[in-house]
């Protein structure tokens, strides 16, 4: 059965399903859940093909040659992306597997520090980077630091989710990426706000 109306409109089903999300609180402070963003609960097919057309529209594709997803979030974004255009995608991994060219970055965030490695991206690739959620941005500026130092291009960087300050941040340290998120939210009173659409 064909649905009409806004529940047929990506963006609108996206919006939704972030509304809906569970809450809960660390300490003084509450967190959305969404399956997304932490794989919890369940990802409805609706929801995942809303948030790939979304990103499959803004991207020219013309102008990709990989695809790179960050562990673990990443992968349910980056593989119907790959699949879809007939591009290749690879993944930040958060552990080692001593691959010939692996290259080692630094992760620093508001929420964990540790090591994350890049493997398979080559010198003058083109690459779309995909992130279900960006806070701080400390995660993505040291991706970007290392696939630049690779020798590869970053065309273009789209987030889902973005909350606090670490997009603006990045857009103006890295002015000649384009760096989006597809929606805009913050936790006001234990619940979740949509802010100005960005896509």
């Amino acid at each position: 059965m064909r649905r009409s109306g806004t529940m047929s409109n990506p963006l609108h089903r996206l919006k939704e399903s972030l509304l809906a999300a569970p809450i809960i609180w660390k300490g003084d402070y509450p967190y959305f859940i969404h399956p997304l963003t932490d794989g919890v609960p369940r990802l409805e097919p609706t929801v995942l093909t809303a948030v790939v057309e979304l990103i499959e529209n803004v991207v020219n594709w013309d102008s990709i040659d990989l695809v790179l997803g960050i562990e673990a979030m990443g992968l349910p974004l980056t593989s119907p992306l790959s699949m879809r255009n007939n591009r290749p995608q690879v993944v930040v991994r958060k552990r080692s597997y001593g691959l010939e060219g692996e290259l080692v970055v630094d992760q620093s965030t508001g929420y964990s520090k540790g090591e994350m490695f890049l493997n398979d991206i080559k010198e003058g690739e083109r690459l779309l980077i995909v992130d279900d959620v960006l806070s701080t941005g400390g995660t993505l500026d040291a991706i970007i630091r290392g696939v630049e130092s690779l020798g590869a291009v970053i065309e273009a960087i789209i987030v889902v989710v973005e909350k606090g300050p670490g997009l603006a941040q990045l857009q103006e340290k890295y002015p000649h990426i384009e760096i989006s998120s597809i929606v805009r939210l913050e936790m006001v009173d234990g619940k979740v706000v949509l802010l100005d659409e960005v896509i």
